[in-house]
């Protein structure tokens, strides 16, 4: 079946459906990514787009149980330039196509992706629409230019856990398959709460091979309900859209600095302490998606080889003085680490916990432990 990609600049692409039939509207973004298509799909902080994976084939080594970062597919649409009809991999339970139409993922395949990257590289990001079936380009485009803007929306509540619940360590849980640092554990078992902004299933992990017992707050949370459990530390995670509107979410986190338990923030964890830290956030013209990104730590002059996904990022003449940068995109020099001078207080943009993308970071979760046992 045919498929059309509408922007709102009034570029057009025609190709083939991919998924379910229908139409479905976004921001329309790039990822860089060559592999770990299933985990952008189920990353909630893609909540509102729709992503353009640039390597030219996608879907080779089709879908696995194992591979999935929520409890749902999350991106509004897809697009491939080759939508591999062939699952070639042991742990495969079916091909990409199966699972974006059984997930009500509309998507495209057939399309000269190199071409919309660099358009969407050059203009920046877009809003955009895919639909399937016979539908005329100039409709398209006037829906697209109708679609609401990322900037000055909530999307965390769409994401987040509806209640409260635990996840506590596996047994004998191993590195799951990946060579890092010696895991730091403490010699005590270490209690985290964490805000669900749209957390990924890996952080969730992470922390469990690291022997922490995690419980997971709504993002509305209050604040007072986190500290009166007399957690050992606090967790501020991952997720879609603009910071700046989540008063919320800040004022819960500007509440827990007063309360100096050692906090850590992802992505958009990141952005929403450095807003209660005093700083400010912006937007980015294309945003920084994909397991390719040098980020320079500026404590230890060491690069790291990134996972990132984030459209937002701190302004650099915002920062406080009692804030201290700690990482540097090195492709455009922005804020990619934030650390509190005086509170064991610190957060990084891109995603350590990679799925996909390296582990080059991993050490930043034994950081925190660290930050929780010299508390006690």
């Amino acid at each position: 079946m045919k498929a059309i990609l509408a922007l709102e600049n009034g570029t057009w692409f025609q190709g083939t459906a991919a998924g379910a039939i229908g139409k479905t509207s976004g921001e329309v973004v790039f990822n860089t990514n060559m592999t770990g298509y299933q985990e952008i799909l189920t990353d909630p902080s893609y909540s509102g787009q729709i992503v353009t994976m640039t390597c030219p084939q996608i879907g080779n080594y089709g879908v696995a149980l194992e591979d999935i970062e929520s409890r749902r597919t999350q991106v509004s649409g897809f697009v491939m330039r080759e939508e591999s009809t062939i699952a070639s991999n042991w742990r495969a339970m079916g091909t990409i196509y199966d699972y974006l139409f059984d997930n009500g993922i509309v998507a495209i395949t057939g399309i000269d992706t190199r071409a919309l990257t660099r358009l969407l590289r050059e203009v920046g990001v877009m809003r955009g629409v895919i639909a399937t079936g016979d539908f005329e380009p100039d409709v398209l485009i006037a829906e697209a230019k109708d679609v609401s803007t990322i900037e000055g929306s909530d999307l965390v509540q769409g994401v987040t856990c509806v209640e409260q619940f635990d996840w506590e360590p596996i047994v004998g849980s191993s590195l799951e398959g990946f060579e890092v640092e010696p895991v730091r554990r403490s010699k005590r078992t270490r209690r985290i709460v964490a805000y669900d902004f749209g957390m990924k299933l890996n952080i969730l992990r992470r922390f469990a091979v690291h022997g922490c017992l995690v419980s997971v707050f709504p993002a509305k949370t209050p604040a007072s309900e986190l500290i009166a459990s007399k957690p050992d530390g606090v967790f501020l995670s991952n997720g879609p859209g603009d910071p700046a509107p989540l008063d919320y979410a800040i004022n819960n986190a500007r509440e827990l600095l007063e309360a100096e338990i050692p906090m850590f923030g992802i992505c958009l964890g990141h952005q929403v302490l450095g807003l209660a830290l005093g700083a400010k956030t912006y937007k980015l013209k294309f945003g920084h998606r994909g397991g390719n990104h040098p980020v320079k730590n500026l404590l230890t002059e060491k690069v790291e080889i990134t996972s990132q996904n984030h459209g937002f990022a701190i302004d650099r003449e915002s920062v406080p003085e009692d804030v201290e940068v700690t990482h540097i995109n090195l492709y455009d020099q922005t804020i990619e680490g934030l650390r509190h001078k005086h509170l064991p207080v610190f957060c990084v943009q891109y995603h350590p916990e990679a799925s996909p993308g390296p582990h080059d970071a991993d050490y930043l979760f034994s950081q925190f432990l660290e930050e929780m046992d010299r508390r006690t």
